[in-house]
């Protein structure tokens, strides 16, 4: 299967196993899940319809974005356009009587995908993650077991979400692994600490989450009194009272290189992105038509190496005041730490 190309010359489409996808994909997590309040159904579709019709070709899900709603959405609304996307989503973690649970059991595994396969109106996803790695389930029972999907034609391609480049190979060795969805963007640098590396010996796809650091990067940074009460930011680090305003002065300067570029915050983080190597693949999430306009635009942007250089320095990983997860959170993710902030 083969995608259609983004409709933007500047950016060739990337790769991920056999598939062409478009340079920027779409993070759907946020219309049912993490950010406060979804948006209504309406206005969710006719943000999807508006992302194929720009040109976008990869669509992330997974079964604990709200608990199932996200595949179920995403699955209703883009079932006319199924031939022209790429369809991913994960397994490995998944709402159980209303709490968030890691389970990498094999079982687990083949019963989620059932599940998913029902939610998303599709007899096979193209690329399945293993959303975390459970430490109480080796990689290779886990990897062994979504390679089974492969083999009963359920799944076209493997991935693995938020583990490091020693666990990546480690499933590699199981099984051929398409894509790594690791967070990174100017503030989370993690990847730069070896699986950045292991992808482009691998040649395996790098799948960049939350690459505008969870809203801090866009227009219209999150003023964190503000938030809901069910908003993951708030128990992030990061967006607590002793770091942000620290933050929020790095991204003024970073605003201010933007500004020099002729271009916005979120479109020099997003191109500072796409320079990191033509297997990085950022998937930005967004509720507004607008900002995936702005998001997407950033393809049509020739943003000067000088002002990406620059961005890179002002924030990264030794510079960002807090942590990415809490203490807790921090002890589920396998990924490398990076800087002072882990």
């Amino acid at each position: 299967m083969t995608a259609t190309r983004p409709a933007n010359p500047g950016h060739a489409p990337r790769r991920i196993g056999p598939f062409e996808v478009s340079a920027i994909g779409l993070g759907c997590m946020n219309l049912s899940h993490a950010y406060g309040v979804p948006p209504t159904r309406e206005d969710a579709e006719t943000l999807l319809h508006t992302a194929v019709e720009a040109g976008v070709t990869l669509f992330d899900t997974a079964a604990l974005y709200g608990f199932g709603a996200n595949e179920e959405l995403v699955g209703h609304t883009l079932a006319r356009h199924r031939d022209r996307i790429v369809l991913a989503s994960k397994c490995g973690m998944t709402g159980v009587e209303g709490r968030r649970v890691i389970d990498g059991r094999p079982a687990t595994i083949r019963r989620t995908a059932d599940e998913a396969l029902t939610r998303l109106k599709t007899d096979v996803i193209d690329l399945y993650y293993l959303h975390r790695l459970d430490r109480q389930v080796p990689i290779e029972e886990s990897v062994g077991a979504m390679a089974e999907l492969v083999d009963a034609g359920k799944v076209r391609t493997l991935g693995l979400s938020e583990v490091s480049a020693a666990t990546l190979r480690r499933a590699h060795a199981v099984h051929p692994i398409a894509a790594l969805q690791n967070e990174y963007s100017l503030w989370s640098r993690n990847p730069e600490q070896g699986t950045l590396a292991a992808t482009a010996e691998l040649g395996i796809a790098l799948v960049a989450f939350s690459p505008l650091a969870r809203g801090f990067l866009t227009a219209e940074p999150p003023e964190p009194a503000a938030l809901t009460e069910r908003d993951i930011r708030r128990n992030m680090p990061r967006f607590d009272a002793t770091n942000y305003p620290a933050n929020l002065a790095l991204r003024a300067r970073i605003a201010e290189i933007a500004r020099d570029a002729g271009c916005t915050t979120a479109q020099l983080a997003l191109a500072w992105l796409l320079s990191r190597g033509d297997r990085v693949i950022p998937i930005p999430g967004t509720r507004s038509v607008d900002h995936l306009r702005e998001n997407l635009a950033t393809l049509t942007l020739d943003i000067p190496a000088e002002a990406l250089h620059a961005a890179g320095l002002v924030l990264d990983a030794d510079t960002v005041h807090g942590p990415r997860y809490n203490e807790s959170t921090l002890k589920e993710i396998d990924t490398e730490p990076c800087g002072k902030a882990g």
